[in-house]
């Protein structure tokens, strides 16, 4: 009985001891505070991804003006001169003509023109003009009646960019959300390896003290020297497992800073923690219908099938036989001056207009048939391939909810199977203290402990990452977090 009191006193000495020199250490200063919509803003900021993704749309944005390019006017001027020499004869000749063409979306091609020559000889005959300008005028316009006729087939492509530029943004939203995605779950994984690293300097500190408190033990006569040496294993491990922890803290934060910087792996992040989590579970529908709304690879899929249905209806209308009618109408003069050539041609003195037609038709239409057939098969696919994603985005919306409902659960048990452990440990850590007790049996409920608590931590990450993966599906991460993309 005595030699327990006096194994008491001692050991309260020592905690004594050890706690007045913890007092005595200034604390270091709180490293400030990192939030996750902190680094979300980072992430869209800095990311390489989304910094490679914003090409994308600005291609996109060109291929529109590329497809307008064949509706602008078109300006054109040819030009030659020439001479023409013989033995006491010289010849030289000229001629300039400038026009402008207008190709509309109904099909038809609108063109006006103008051109003046100019001829001169040496020797020159009698009552000829010499030099000699002719001029005229002339306006003319083709209409398609058949294949290319209508605004819906000349503007297929360009509504055909139209929607490209609009998948494009649809991709671009996509990467953002894989994005934000990944950093949520690279926040939530510093968090864990952070904690981790808490709990495993913690379980480091009661080996320690242990390992003290059997030194004394056994100098006492309490203890025996393998149980010093049970203890001091002990330490060794739970340094090894500091020296673990710490490497996983390192590798998390890197993982963290390539997502939400560029090259800034030296950077020290603040602290983080795990997001607060409502006690209100998902509910399909609402999750299911916002699936549907937000998701950009559904999106962009309905999107695909308006522009394979463009690329039908041009298809189809490659079938049909080519049959154009034009007309033109112009006016010439002839005179000393290119002046007086001009005039003479507006005072519609010299006229002329002609009427004409073109037509053709392949032969058996082989080619034409197969690739309207291609088309048709190819947006039957395409439809079959929505039909095919809006299932596969029900079952992952059900699963995803189907996670968190049940992480939310696993916390709850993993919360209490930490402070049943917690308080077995304190319960023969009094028995050891008591003398009822071995070190062995308390390194064993040290461990137990230290393994809830892992435990408890990687129940919460899981649940954070259940989280996340159920708003990239719902594809509501932009919304979260007020993000506008540009």
């Amino acid at each position: 009985m005595i030699l327990r009191r006096l194994t008491a006193t001692l050991l309260a000495a020592a905690l004594a001891a050890t706690t007045a020199h913890a007092q005595d250490q200034t604390p270091a200063p709180a490293a400030p505070e990192l939030t996750l919509e902190q680094c979300i803003a980072r992430a869209l900021a800095r990311n390489f991804s989304l910094e490679v993704g914003r090409y994308a749309p600005a291609i996109a944005k060109d291929s529109i003006e590329i497809a307008q390019g064949g509706y602008q006017p078109q300006f054109s001027v040819t030009g030659a001169t020439g001479e023409n020499s013989s033995p006491g004869f010289d010849s030289r000749s000229s001629n300039l003509r400038v026009g402008v063409t207008q190709q509309l979306y109904t099909g038809t091609t609108l063109s006006a023109s103008s051109r003046l020559d100019r001829s001169s000889s040496d020797p020159f005959t009698v009552g000829s003009l010499n030099p000699a300008y002719g001029a005229d005028l002339t306006l003319s316009a083709r209409q398609s009646l058949l294949r290319g006729f209508g605004t819906a087939i000349n503007r297929a492509s360009l509504d055909r960019a139209k929607i490209g530029l609009d998948r494009a943004n649809l991709d671009y939203k996509a990467t953002a959300l894989d994005v934000i995605r990944d950093t949520e779950n690279a926040y939530h994984n510093l968090a864990f390896a952070r904690e981790q690293l808490a709990v495993r300097n913690f379980s480091h500190a009661l080996a320690q003290r242990l390992f003290d408190e059997a030194k004394i033990r056994r100098d006492t006569g309490v203890a025996t020297n393998l149980d010093v040496l049970q203890a001091e294993v002990g330490v060794a491990n739970a340094r090894r497992n500091v020296l673990l922890a710490e490497q996983t803290a390192q590798d998390r934060q890197d993982a963290l800073l390539a997502l939400i910087g560029q090259f800034q792996l030296d950077e020290t992040l603040g602290t983080v923690r795990f997001a607060e989590v409502s006690a209100a579970a998902p509910v399909f529908a609402s999750s299911y219908q916002l699936a549907k709304q937000n998701q950009p690879d559904y999106l962009s899929s309905v999107a695909a099938i308006e522009q394979l249905k463009l690329d039908l209806k041009l298809a189809k209308d490659g079938a049909k036989p080519d049959l154009t009618v034009g007309a033109a109408l112009g006016l010439s003069g002839n005179n000393g001056s290119g002046r007086d050539a001009f005039g003479d041609a507006l005072d519609r003195q010299n006229h002329s207009w002609q009427v004409d037609f073109a037509f053709n038709y392949p032969w058996g239409q082989t080619s034409d048939k197969a690739r309207y057939r291609q088309s048709l098969a190819g947006l039957s696919r395409e439809q079959v391939r929505l039909k095919q994603l809006e299932q596969n985005i029900e079952v992952q919306v059900r699963s995803a909810v189907r996670s968190v409902e049940t992480n939310m659960e696993s916390v709850k048990i993993a919360t209490l199977a930490a402070r049943l452990s917690e308080q077995q440990y304190e319960l023969e850590k009094a028995k050891f203290d008591a003398g009822q007790s071995t070190s062995r049996r308390v390194l064993e409920a040290q461990d137990d402990l230290e393994s809830a608590r892992v435990s408890e931590l990687q129940a919460k990450v899981s649940l954070q990452s259940a989280i996340t993966g159920l708003h990239r599906i719902e594809g509501s991460s932009l919304q979260r977090y007020s993000v506008t993309l540009p």
